[in-house]
């Protein structure tokens, strides 16, 4: 029988807490979804955790229903981090090449990176991930894999990737107080980028936009490279609100009105025909009146994205286009509107790896970080890293994995 290995991760977002555990059988790529759970938040806001105690009872909560359903205990996970806090910024690191036959080494790689780590910051932020752009070697530039090469100067330009200490440390002692051992950090919009993207997209050049509840992130990759991060303050809990208030009805109502009547073009035939919820006191409104609503939110979303895509170059240029994911990404013809507003080409974003998995779009976060956590996301394959979870669980896996295995 093939060895299964399982991996857990944990999303903590702005509405809502997800686990997912997948089982890894040696020498496939695919995954098996195992459980897959949500419960609301508590104490985040626009992905920041702000209390992390509150934080801390819902991940409990979480972990229990794994108990009950699954009858074991998850020990250890990867985690994501977000929030308007999370930041970019350009560094450049220069280095002599140690060795006297002026070969290049992994060592020197790893010198010159750590010099493009060593720039003054703002007081209680840090760097979370250094991503070389180019290196230069003597002057020459634009060049990606330098080790062997022969120079004397080693230069790097980098986009390094930060976060505000005290959110981070607030989203540490949420999950420790909970439990949990974290296996690793990984950036929310990196973890869902190697879950819905391609190798061939991140090189002909793509963006990355996943609408949350509270923040919309951008990623954006070009040559196979991240060349820029951003971080909006609005996702689909402001749709949920300006439906609230443009029918004055409450938030849970509109929720409601959002998930199952939600569209952002308008296509019908009949502009006057009405859409009635019951309720204490029925509502009675327009279907062109709501795509209205939730349009002008979402074209301000993207209009955000354009601003950000014009700092770096990247409007109207980017190959591959935009890729959709997240939750506020099920909104019906919300492709159709990012074409119309961005001028490029548009889809949705599934992770494509996983077997058994429901709600692809709003757990594309999770995928990601079990994919880079087991190192299958392309950029990290040499190393296996595997949640340790408990022994229990991973017979009843076993079992419940044998029609799988041939």
């Amino acid at each position: 029988m093939p060895k299964i290995n399982l991996i857990a991760a944990l999303d903590i977002g702005t509405s809502a807490v997800k686990i997912l555990i997948a089982a890894k059988k040696k020498g496939e790529d695919n995954l098996e979804v195992i459980f897959q759970a949500a419960e609301p938040s508590l104490g985040v806001r626009r992905g920041t955790i702000l209390e992390p105690e509150k934080t801390s009872r819902a991940i409990q909560v979480l972990l229990n229903r794994i108990k009950t359903e699954a009858g074991q205990k998850v020990s250890a996970v990867f985690i994501n981090i977000g929030g308007t806090h999370l930041f970019c910024t350009g560094s450049r690191g220069n280095i002599v090449v140690s060795r006297a036959d002026e070969k290049i080494s992994k060592e020197d790689v790893e010198r010159v990176l750590q010099s493009a780590e060593i720039f003054s910051l703002p007081s209680n932020k840090e760097i979370l991930e250094v991503f070389p752009k180019e290196y230069i070697v003597d002057g020459q530039g634009g060049i990606k894999d330098v080790a062997g090469m022969k120079g004397v100067r080693l230069e790097t330009d980098v986009l390094a990737l930060g976060a505000f200490s005290p959110y981070k440390n607030n989203l540490t002692q949420a999950v420790l107080d909970a439990g949990l051992q974290i296996l690793d950090v990984i950036p929310s919009p990196l973890a869902s980028a190697a879950a819905v993207l391609s190798p061939r997209q991140k090189e002909l050049g793509v963006a990355l936009l996943e609408i949350g509840a509270g923040t919309t992130q951008l990623a954006v990759f070009e040559e196979g490279n991240l060349i820029h991060l951003a971080i909006l303050p609005l996702g689909s809990a402001n749709i949920t609100n300006d439906i609230a208030i443009g029918l004055k009805t409450d938030t849970a109502t509109a929720e409601l009105i959002k998930t199952e009547r939600g569209c952002c073009i308008f296509k019908g035939k009949n502009k006057k025909e009405k859409i009635e919820i019951e309720d204490e006191e029925p509502l009675i409104f327009s279907q062109k009146m709501l795509a209205k609503i939730i349009g002008a939110r979402i074209s301000e979303i993207f209009g955000e994205v354009k601003k950000e895509l014009k700092k770096i170059g990247k409007l109207g240029l980017l190959p591959a286009g935009i890729v959709l994911t997240g939750g506020g990404a099920k909104l019906s013809k919300i492709v159709d509107l990012a074409k119309k507003d961005l001028k490029l080409p548009c889809r949705l974003g599934r992770p494509q790896k996983f077997k058994n998995l429901d709600d692809e779009l709003t757990f594309a976060t999770a995928c990601g970080l079990i994919l880079k956590g087991a190192g299958l996301d392309g950029d990290s394959s040499e190393k296996i890293k595997i949640s340790p979870i408990s022994e229990g669980l991973g017979k009843k896996v076993k079992k419940f994995l044998q029609t799988f295995i041939p």
